[in-house]
């Protein structure tokens, strides 16, 4: 199975977390962060990886040390677990309805790290995560999982919805980016590697 365990210890934060890319969806989140313990299983159940998170943060001082770190570790673990990423189909684009939201997410496991996020909400916080986190939780997965990631909303009222949208579309993506293609020897990459 691809898979890797990530710890970080810092100041701020504590965290262990493992990842299983081939997993069945099972997820055992504790960031302290109710929203993003929502999203982080979600995120594991369609795209049917194992994830186990356990961290401790600052939330004395507010969320964002805590929810930051714990999306370097997730892309960190993704990076990891692919190894040289042979074999993958690399690309791969989701969209998920979520009433009257639609999201998008596209993915390229190229190993040149970029994120574009669009999307505007209208309230300050989803439960204890302020939603102008959000760009950045999927920037830092984005940069430490070594990916192109484009995500965006396209419509919708509820922000509830147009985040949940957004974590279901990156983890189908995903799934559909680190497939294995059968046909397919070595990198999938016409210049022979994958990198920055």
């Amino acid at each position: 199975m691809r898979q890797a365990k990530v710890e970080r210890a810092t100041k701020e934060t504590q965290i262990v977390l493992e990842l299983a890319l081939d997993g069945s969806g099972a997820a055992e989140v504790a960031t302290g962060i109710g929203f993003l313990d929502h999203m982080l299983t979600l995120f594991a159940g369609h795209g049917l990886f194992d994830l186990t998170v356990q961290a401790g943060g600052d939330l004395e001082i507010d969320e964002h040390h805590t929810a930051e770190d714990v999306c370097i570790c997730l892309g960190r673990a993704i990076d990891q677990a692919l190894g040289d990423r042979s074999g993958i189909v690399r690309t791969w684009h989701s969209y998920v309805p979520m009433d009257e939201t639609l999201a998008r997410v596209v993915v390229d496991l190229s190993g040149r790290p970029y994120c574009v996020f669009d999307a505007e909400f209208s309230t300050p916080k989803l439960g204890e995560l302020s939603t102008d986190l959000l760009f950045h939780l999927f920037e830092s997965i984005a940069i430490h999982g070594r990916m192109n990631l484009h995500a965006a909303v396209l419509y919708g009222r509820n922000d509830h919805h147009k985040a949940e949208g957004l974590f279901k579309a990156l983890a189908r993506a995903l799934d559909g980016a680190i497939r294995l293609d059968e046909r397919r020897t070595g990198v999938p990459s016409t210049k022979g590697t994958l990198s920055a």
